[in-house]
């Protein structure tokens, strides 16, 4: 062999080049704490999901409703599961992909917390919705009865949709008419028992999902409409909302065929 490549120098150097390689091949298989998230299922808060129906209301009639109003979701890794490297970078290539630290996704690092905790969340944005609207509509809860039945959807995310699905389905839009104005609408954010809607993150994937399901329409909560308009799909119409009551008066005014506002 030649003597320069022999040399105590070019071994040195080849042995470390064969290091850095062994340590971005084990980087690439080594587990990440990163969550990989994509666009999940919707659920029509006036229909059915699973065979169910989403919304059981007694105490008050219940209109029959026409279009669909579909709360949107994203599908995540499980929460004690880790990406490796590789897929992390593929992911953040991916336009249907999202790759985010596991800790944002979810909070609770054991896993079955993490359930529980998914699990209570979604408990409380049921609740809220109803509040918010029974409130709208000023109905006592003592009267009408609100069961929810989204089932294995977890998070807070729904509460908005819920919350129109409710008074679509009690009320319309108060004058004889659907508040969907027979469109399929989508949307996502939470909502307190005000009405008021806020942030949840994961928008650019719901509006995915929500565009591959049918929806022409997604209310977005106001504060989010920079992140909606990521790779927003076409064909898809961006409404800003902040209020329980914004977001009846935008799907009004679409029914109408008036001004709504836009991102």
């Amino acid at each position: 062999m030649p003597p320069a490549l022999t040399a105590p120098k070019t071994r040195a150097l080849g042995l470390c080049g064969a290091l850095v390689v062994a340590l971005f091949a084990v980087a690439a298989f080594a587990p990440l704490p990163f969550t990989l998230t994509q666009p999940g299922v919707t659920a029509d808060t006036l229909g059915t999901y699973q065979g169910r129906p989403v919304l059981t209301i007694t105490g008050a009639p219940v209109r029959v409703t026409d279009g669909q109003l579909r709360a949107t979701t994203i599908s995540a890794t499980n929460a004690g599961e880790r990406i490796s490297l590789r897929r992390a970078l593929e992911g953040w290539l991916n336009e249907d992909e999202a790759v985010v630290p596991t800790d944002v996704v979810y909070p609770e690092p054991d896993p079955a917390d993490a359930e529980q905790e998914t699990a209570r969340q979604m408990t409380e944005s049921q609740d809220s919705a109803t509040a918010a609207a029974l409130n709208y509509l000023h109905l006592a809860p003592e009267q009408v009865k609100v069961a929810v039945d989204l089932g294995d959807i977890g998070g807070p995310s729904a509460g908005q949709m819920l919350t129109l699905g409710i008074i679509d389905k009690l009320a319309g839009n108060g004058h004889g008419g659907d508040l969907t104005g027979g469109r399929t609408v989508a949307g996502t954010g939470t909502v307190d028992a005000d009405g008021r809607i806020g942030a949840v993150g994961g928008v650019p994937l719901k509006t995915q999902a929500a565009a591959r399901d049918g929806a022409t329409v997604f209310l977005v909560p106001a504060q989010e409409c920079s992140d909606a308009k990521v790779n927003l799909p076409d064909g898809l119409r961006l409404v800003p909302v902040t209020t329980v009551a914004e977001s009846v008066a935008a799907l009004d005014a679409l029914a109408a065929g008036g001004t709504v506002p836009a991102c």
